[in-house]
């Protein structure tokens, strides 16, 4: 690890005026920066500490839940506003990492984490994300936990985030603040797919740092479940995961909102899959069909083939399970 400088910063405005500084970035829990940084897949000259701001409170009202940027995983995973409102996020939180992890890392860096791609965390090895235009060796490599949808001939890495996924199926909201003033962006808008440019990730600007995320009420209290499918029960990423946001009336689907980890280049939704599902009632048959939608466009390598039917398994699962199908 390269040296850097440190400053500890007291409230926001001031973070981000020294965030605004070239080779700059933020640091609070630091659980995937550090490792980054260790290893030689980033390097920054300074660090800001954010972890004096007044930004990790979780507060709820008739409008939904806010969660401060700073909010620690296992805080937000706990509080019961968020277990009987929104389950789903709960569940997102309590089946990543370990608990000393969820213990530290908080919000808006678990939302920002990169890419467990073994070619971009080699310093050694060619990667788009980390050196544009070097190539991306996992198409024809090693490429077991990589994407099959949103890929490109530049990149076919997955985005980590188990939370991400399910705020991806809440429409939630990130608030961020930068030298330029506050911003909402819509959650969908946030990650942004490879394309030519793998190394933009999502919509924030240099400098601008996450001081939290709204979840909105009209998605609070449906039937919901966050199913993911790894390599061994803890400290592992999703081969495959689902977000399911259901909401049935009169045995129809009235509402449903679906996101998926594992499989895309960032957290996966597919409003064609939710309209094969919405407003019909919730069949084996049904399920099946939306499960083929979403594979439609699929990309598999040779090391990831499995993953097309292995996610259409499991969004058949977590659908039977909130439908009550048998």
């Amino acid at each position: 690890m390269r040296a850097f400088g440190y400053s500890p910063a007291t409230d926001p405005g001031t973070a981000v005026r020294l965030a605004s500084q070239p080779d700059t970035t933020y640091i609070a829990g630091g659980t995937d920066l550090l490792n980054l940084m260790r290893d030689g897949s980033e390097n920054h000259h300074h660090l800001v500490d954010i972890n004096r701001l007044e930004l990790a409170d979780v507060t709820a009202d008739d409008d939904g839940v806010h969660i401060g940027g700073l909010a620690r995983m296992r805080q937000v995973a706990e509080d019961p506003r968020v277990l009987q409102r929104f389950a789903v996020v709960s569940q997102s939180l309590l089946a990543s990492a370990s608990p000393q992890v969820r213990n530290m890392a908080s919000i808006g860096g678990n939302l920002l984490q990169r890419t467990r791609c073994g070619y971009f965390r080699d310093a050694g090895s060619a990667c788009n994300k980390r050196v544009p235009g070097s190539g991306c060796p996992a198409i024809e490599g090693e490429n077991r936990i990589h994407a099959i949808l949103g890929t490109s001939d530049h990149c076919i890495a997955t985005h980590p985030s188990d939370l991400a996924v399910a705020l991806t199926a809440l429409d939630a909201t990130v608030h961020v603040l930068g030298p330029s003033g506050a911003r909402r962006i819509p959650i969908a808008d946030f990650y942004l797919p490879p394309g030519d440019t793998p190394q933009v990730e999502n919509a924030l600007r240099y400098g601008e740092l996450i001081t939290g995320v709204d979840l909105p009420s009209r998605l609070q209290d449906p039937l919901s479940r966050y199913l993911k499918l790894r390599d061994r029960a803890t400290f592992e990423f999703a081969v495959v995961s689902v977000a399911a946001v259901l909401r049935v009336r009169g045995g129809r689907v009235q509402d449903v909102r679906l996101a998926f980890g594992g499989v895309g280049t960032k957290p996966w939704r597919s409003a064609e899959v939710e309209a094969t599902l919405r407003g019909h009632r919730l069949t084996l048959e049904r399920v099946s069909e939306a499960g083929r939608v979403l594979v439609r466009d699929a990309v598999p390598r040779e090391g990831n083939e499995f993953k097309v039917e292995l996610v259409q398994r499991a969004l058949a699962g977590v659908l039977s399970e909130l439908g009550g199908i048998r």
